[in-house]
């Protein structure tokens, strides 16, 4: 048991050391200069990137895995049944759910690490609005993917186990984490895919996904990401004019409320 355990915790965070290695060789202009009197300020327009096939080499392998375990009546197959098993036998009455949660914690990271002070590769509006176009990219694929191959979960519960959309969401967010903060401390991002990893073993330590699931899941989550970094300078530009225009987010406090606010000068 231990050692399937530790094979899937290494092969899915050497997966993610591939995603993260090849990332450097994005084009570097992606980074901005935010406003200096504020890291709210998301005028700035940002430069366009690059497409560089490289960086997604390893979302492509753990996708097609994925893909090639669910037709597979083989070897593949075979590991997603035996890792089930195992997890089982040694685990039977596991239901442990933070992985509802920890699926957002990289996400959340980039928004304390930015109040604490420590400045991301962009403004939190910015940030915000790539972290959503990464979400929706990830949530509109995930979907219809499930709803076409139609896989039936190890605990029979529903037919759209393949690809597991918690760890798509933690590895996205994990992706979102390594790319804000890539530039200060690569250690940061891989603390985010341990925690995306994490999240995947949850899932099928709560029987909710086979091991192929939460592989395809991990590279839906990365390229989601990468794929909202390369469109995003293109969707923000759309909505640019030539002339400066001023958009504060900002956090406000009042009795019994908390939230963010977001005024714009047209």
């Amino acid at each position: 048991m231990k050692s399937m355990y530790k094979y899937i915790l290494a092969l899915l965070l050497f997966c993610g050391h591939i995603s993260i290695s090849s990332a450097q060789v994005m084009d570097s202009t992606q980074s901005i200069s935010a406003d200096s009197t504020s890291r709210w300020y998301s005028g700035v327009s940002i430069p366009k990137s690059k497409f560089r096939p490289a960086v997604f080499i390893a979302p492509a392998v753990l996708i097609g895995y994925g893909f090639a375990a669910v037709y597979d009546h083989g070897a593949l197959r075979e590991l997603d049944l035996s890792t089930k098993d195992e997890l089982q036998e040694d685990h039977p009455l596991f239901a442990a759910h933070v992985d509802d949660y920890l699926q957002f914690a990289p996400a959340a990271a980039v928004y304390a690490l930015n109040l604490s002070g420590i400045k991301g590769q962009h403004n939190l509006f910015d940030a915000s609005m790539l972290y959503l176009t990464s979400a929706t990219i990830m949530g509109v694929s995930t979907h219809f993917v499930k709803q076409g191959v139609g896989r039936e979960r190890p605990n029979h519960s529903g037919y759209n186990s393949f690809p597991s959309g918690h760890t798509a969401s933690a590895f996205m967010a994990a992706e979102f984490l390594h790319q804000e903060y890539k530039d200060k401390n690569p250690w940061i991002g891989y603390a985010g895919y341990f925690v995306a990893t994490a999240t995947g073993t949850l899932r099928m330590y709560n029987n909710k996904h086979w091991f192929s699931d939460v592989v395809a899941g991990a590279g839906f989550g990365i390229a989601s990401t990468k794929i909202a970094y390369l469109v995003y300078p293109y969707i923000k530009s759309l909505f640019s004019t030539k002339q400066s225009e001023n958009f504060t987010l900002m956090p406000f406090h009042q009795p019994g409320a908390n939230g963010l606010m977001l005024s714009g000068r047209f």
